[in-house]
């Protein structure tokens, strides 16, 4: 590594000729390794398939320079020289290549343009050894071939680089052809000096080569930004990044959000920043940045959270397909999410709904239907939502927590910015990018602008993200499900407000397969039992069937991956029809729980709700490994459906959501303020039985008026004694 360092280099001699008994060993060498590559893709066969031979012949004929290489077929031909390309790739991968090219020539005659030179055949190397981790990947691995995972976050437009260029002598004219520029972010050197001695000449200035541009053979390239996979981050530190390089046949394979399996050269490129500022000290120079020269990549098209299933064992597979066989698997899971929150029962259940999520389905027209489960949580300071969202990811397989107040539209989906080294556009993945195939929680949601939220529209129904900026235009992937959680506007949840709580556009809350209304309400019983719980958290004694559930988080964790990996169930005929049924019954404005309601309501019901009972049904089959979901599975989606969403629409509460409200509570309950306000004047006192009979003689029903007296003392407008029963306007 003499002169690694040594910047002070004012003449390089590129032309110079070696020792001669050093070439022909090195020459004999290159024709043995070439001759060993040309007989694997001769010769290399499995079950009488020569199928490196065959797949080179079709892929040449149908104009695709390239071919993949398996690493293992490779070694099972000849272990030694697999393991010399993975030791020595940069110096062995150019003669394969040749190689190849050299087969291609004889399998291909006649070709229709024989005097046409061969194209040049690209390399792509797969492997199936165990990935590094990206954060495990150090110096000693520099000029290796190497095997990692993660999630592309930023991708540059493609670009154009010189594979052989002609230099040409300013003062005398000569013309030097054909130099082969190194592959990657390295460059070349030109030379400061002309080696041509002409007699009577004067000698060549310094410095005297140009690069003639009409000359030179380009290829493309293009260069991402890799970040390890969540599920490799360890908690409390940030996940670590890389920068990639794809040329010819390699670009625009990958997208940004695309979770990608890649093997490459670890390389290093000269640092530009270091040493330029002034007073550095001159150990600086010598600083190196890391990239990965990419030889091959594989997608994951099925969304990211893949890794978790293929780390199962045998006996952890059998085990989770024992479990999925018992009759109590929607309790076990529902009881083992959050369960050191108390209650919370059908909330836990929804968002065990949402780790599952449905079936997602493609359409014979091309369109797709999402299958991820969206929840909303909106309620009272206080009410563990916060708690809840942060086990939902950490159990999910992937999972990704912000805040809204922190979140931009751009943070959310994805953004064009420019890169600060080339100054070219790049496209960078927001949150719900880089959480494809898992969940987003979104706390604080209404802290978010509206222009923020709007943005997120496509990203939860088509679940794409558009992108046309800058001469950019694109669709990425955002197949994840939302949990998210929000106050009221006026902090606490005031009754009498209905959809004056929210501050919400209908059409971001029917994108909302379950929403909740999650007040802090006065109870004795309950509140007592609740600190009992909460003193035992602090106090550390609460037991395991208090605090662990009945699985744990890991195991949680592998069995949720476990089911969205291997099962992708359907609705029954049976539970088609009775699904159907209800639909029906709904849409004509009958209440199917008119008794619990206490009135009839006429609540209008739409094709996006409809879908959310399908997802929901499927999500209940999918905790069971079942294929298809049962009319069980849709009488627990109607339940859910109905003490989440229907519940809080039916009592006024949802006033904006799709019109789930009547009009005509609505209007009672404010001619009942106005009366009580006009009642009695501020530091006065009044009986609440003699308000109450009062209202009732003017035909007001007893439920509004006990329903506004109830929001006025919530909000702190009226005070209430218990020994008297007397209640005092404060303001």
């Amino acid at each position: 590594m003499a002169g690694f360092d040594d910047m002070g280099v004012f003449y390089s001699d590129n032309f110079s000729a070696d020792n001669n008994e050093q070439d022909n060993q090195h020459e004999q060498s290159r024709t043995t390794i070439k001759r060993k590559f040309k007989s694997f893709i001769r010769e290399f066969h499995i079950n009488n398939l020569f199928i490196y031979r065959e797949m080179l012949r079709r892929n040449y004929n149908s104009g695709r320079y390239w071919i993949e290489i398996e690493l293992r077929h490779l070694a099972d031909y000849d272990d030694a020289l697999c393991d010399n390309i993975k030791k020595q790739p940069a110096e062995l991968l150019p003669l394969f290549e040749e190689s190849v090219k050299e087969v291609a020539d004889e399998i291909t005659r006649p070709r229709p343009n024989d005097d046409i030179d061969v194209q040049d055949i690209q390399i792509m190397l797969m492997n199936d050894a165990h990935p590094l981790y990206l954060r495990n990947i150090k110096s000693e691995y520099v000029s290796k071939l190497i095997k990692t995972v993660g999630i592309v976050i930023a991708a540059s437009s493609i670009r154009t680089k010189a594979s052989h260029i002609a230099i040409q002598c300013r003062s005398c004219r000569n013309v030097i052809s054909n130099i082969k520029v190194k592959p990657g972010l390295e460059g070349y050197a030109m030379p400061r000096k002309c080696n041509t001695n002409q007699p009577g000449q004067p000698n060549c200035p310094i410095d005297p080569y140009f690069v003639m541009p009409d000359k030179c053979q380009c290829i493309d390239f293009q260069i991402l930004k890799l970040q390890e996979v969540p599920e490799n981050v360890p908690h409390g530190e940030l996940p670590k990044h890389i920068q990639l390089y794809c040329d010819r046949y390699l670009v625009d394979r990958a997208l940004p959000g695309n979770k990608i399996t890649l093997v490459g050269i670890y390389c290093i490129k000269r640092n530009n920043m270091a040493g330029k500022g002034k007073g550095r000290e001159r150990s600086n120079i010598g600083t190196r940045q890391p990239y990965v020269r990419v030889l091959g990549i594989k997608i994951d098209t099925d969304g990211a959270g893949r890794s978790s299933v293929q780390s199962l064992s045998r006996a952890e597979e059998e085990e989770f397909i024992r479990f999925s066989q018992s009759g109590d698997v929607y309790e076990t899971i529902s009881s083992s999410i959050a369960p050191s929150i108390y209650g919370a029962t059908d909330l836990k259940k929804a968002v065990a709904c949402l780790l599952f999520g449905g079936s997602r389905k493609r359409l014979p027209d091309g369109l797709f239907r999402r299958g991820d489960v969206n929840v909303l949580l909106i309620g009272d300071p206080g009410t563990a939502k916060s708690q809840l969202l942060k086990f939902a990811e950490k159990v999910s397989p992937i999972g990704v927590y912000t805040s809204g107040k922190g979140s931009s539209a751009a943070g959310l989906t994805a953004s064009v910015m420019r890169d600060p080294t080339s100054r070219n556009f790049v496209i960078e993945g927001g949150a719900m990018v880089l959480a494809d195939g898992g969940i987003v929680c979104i706390d604080e949601f209404d802290k978010m602008r509206e222009d923020d939220r709007v943005a997120i529209h496509e990203a939860m129904e088509q679940q794409t993200i558009s992108i046309a900026k800058a001469g950019i235009t694109t669709t990425l992937n955002s197949r994840c499900s939302i949990l998210a959680a929000a106050n009221s506007i006026y902090g606490r949840w005031d009754d009498l407000k209905g959809d004056d709580n929210l501050d919400f556009m209908p059409t971001i809350l029917s994108r909302f397969d379950m929403i909740f209304i999650i007040k802090d309400e006065h109870n004795e019983q309950r509140d007592t039992t609740l600190a009992k719980h909460v003193l035992k958290i602090h106090m550390n004694i609460l037991t395991s069937d208090d605090a662990d559930g009945d699985m744990s988080v890991a195991k949680l964790k592998k069995y949720i991956a476990y089911c969205r990996s291997k099962c992708g169930p359907r609705l029954s005929e049976s539970a088609s029809e009775k699904l159907r049924n209800q639909y029906v019954v709904m849409r004509n404005g009958a209440n199917i729980y008119e008794k619990e309601v206490g009135h009839k309501t006429a609540i209008p019901i739409t094709v996006r709700q409809l879908e959310a009972l399908v997802r929901i049904a499927e999500s209940l089959a999918k905790m069971r490994l079942s294929p298809f979901a049962n009319e069980t599975d849709v009488d627990e989606a109607l339940r859910l459906f109905h003490v989440s969403t229907l519940s809080s629409a039916g009592s006024g509460n949802l006033a904006g959501i799709e019109g789930f409200t009547t009009r005509e509570d609505q209007e009672e309950i404010s001619r009942i303020e106005k009366q009580v306000r006009r009642r009695f004047v501020v530091g006065s006192q009044v009986s609440e039985h003699a308000i109450v009979q009062d209202f009732i003689k003017q035909n007001y029903s007893e439920r509004g008026i006990y329903k506004v007296l109830h929001a006025m003392v919530r909000r702190g407008d009226i005070q209430y004694r218990m020994q008297r029963k007397v209640l005092i306007r404060v303001r």
